[in-house]
C-alpha cells in the first residue's frame, strides 16, 4: 500500500501543476480579450504623423583646434606641446575668449614607427593636445582660427554651429509638429465622413541633431596663416526638426 501511494503522488503533483498552468493561460487570454474589447469599445481611431522644421541663424559656434609636437624623447615632445598649446590658449584669451569657453577634448602622447625591412623602427614621440573653443559671436570664427594658427595650432579639424536657446526652438518645432499631425487627423477624419472626437496619444520621434556644414577648412601652418588673408567661414542656417505620431478617436 505504501508503494502504491508513493507512485501515485508524483502523478498527482504533475496534474496539479498542469492545472495551474492552464488557469494562468486562461487568465492571460482573458486579459488580452478584455484589452481587445476595450480597444474596440473605444471606437475607430485615426493615426497620423506631423512634421515641422524651424530654420534659425546660429548664434554660437564651436571650433576644434590642436597642437602637435614631435621629439626624440617623450619628455621633450610633452614639453614642446605644452609650450605650443600654452601659447595658443594665451592668444585666445587675449582675443577675448573666456577661460570657461576653452575645453580639452583629448591629449595623446605616443611613439611613432618607421618600417625598415619589414621591421618597426622607432622614429620618435608625438604629443597631441586637442581643445574645443566656444564662441558666442559666430562672426568671429574666422578671426579666432587665424589667431590660433598663428599662435602655434597645427590643425583645425572641425567647426560647428548651434543655438544658445536650442531647447526653446525645439519646443516650438514640437508644437508645430503636433499642430500638423492634428490637422492631418482632421483631414483624414473629414475625408471618411467623420470628425476627430479627442486626441488619445501623442508620441515624439526624437531625431539626431545634424549641425550645418561650414565651408571646409584645411590644415594651415603658421607660415601660411601669416601670408593668407582672414579665413572666411559661412554659418548658414540651422534646421531644427520635430516629428510626432498622433492617435485620435473619431466619431
Amino acid at each position: 500500500m505504501t508503494q502504491l501511494r508513493s507512485s501515485i503522488a508524483p502523478t498527482l503533483q504533475g496534474s496539479h501543476r498542469r492545472w495551474l498552468l492552464a488557469l494562468a493561460l486562461l487568465g492571460t487570454l482573458g486579459s488580452a480579450a478584455i484589452a481587445a474589447g476595450d480597444e474596440l469599445a473605444r471606437g475607430p481611431v485615426v493615426i497620423t504623423t506631423g512634421n515641422a522644421v524651424i530654420r534659425a541663424t546660429p548664434d554660437r559656434a564651436f571650433v576644434t583646434l590642436a597642437t602637435e609636437s614631435r621629439a626624440k624623447s617623450p619628455k621633450q615632445a610633452q614639453q614642446q606641446n605644452a609650450e605650443a598649446m600654452g601659447s595658443v590658449q594665451q592668444k585666445l584669451k587675449g582675443a577675448g575668449i573666456a577661460p570657461e569657453g576653452i575645453r580639452t577634448l583629448s591629449y595623446d602622447l605616443s611613439l611613432e614607427y618607421d618600417y625598415v625591412g619589414g621591421k618597426q623602427v622607432p622614429r620618435g614621440y608625438v604629443a597631441r593636445n586637442t581643445i574645443e573653443v566656444r564662441l558666442d559671436a559666430v562672426d568671429r570664427v574666422g578671426e579666432i582660427i587665424d589667431v590660433a594658427v598663428a599662435a602655434g595650432a597645427t590643425s583645425v579639424s572641425g567647426v560647428r554651429f548651434d543655438l544658445k536657446e536650442r531647447d526653446q526652438v525645439e519646443r516650438e518645432a514640437l508644437k508645430e509638429a503636433v499642430a500638423d499631425a492634428r490637422a492631418r487627423a482632421d483631414a483624414a477624419a473629414s475625408g471618411s465622413g467623420n470628425s476627430v472626437e479627442r486626441v488619445l496619444k501623442i508620441e515624439e520621434q526624437r531625431t539626431s541633431f545634424q549641425p550645418p556644414r561650414p565651408i571646409p577648412y584645411m590644415m594651415k601652418t603658421a607660415e601660411a596663416a601669416t601670408a593668407a588673408p582672414t579665413t572666411e567661414v559661412a554659418a548658414g542656417e540651422i534646421e531644427v526638426h520635430a516629428l510626432v505620431t498622433l492617435t485620435a478617436s473619431i466619431k
